[in-house]
């Protein structure tokens, strides 16, 4: 079973070992950058992130809560909410 209902986004663990992650969904694009806590960010297009103006971010604890917190976020996102 996947972490989200609508995105193919790792575990928990993939983040605890420091990796970024990016993704799309149709014209949604996303990208969850690891460091002290991990930030997500989103923006419409096939853009990388560096080069997308990014639309929305948040950054969430590096923990499982701020992981499920964050999956949570983003699907809202996704969705308009």
């Amino acid at each position: 079973m996947s972490v989200s209902e609508i995105f193919e986004i790792p575990k928990f663990y993939y983040f605890e070992s420091g990796n970024d992650f990016s993704g799309s969904k149709d014209d949604f694009s996303y990208k969850i950058a690891n460091g002290d806590t991990m930030k997500c960010m989103t923006w419409h297009g096939r853009l990388c992130s560096m080069k997308a103006e990014i639309e929305h971010e948040a950054e969430f604890e590096r923990t499982q809560e701020g992981f499920e917190a964050m999956i949570k976020w983003l699907e809202e996102q996704y969705k308009g909410e």
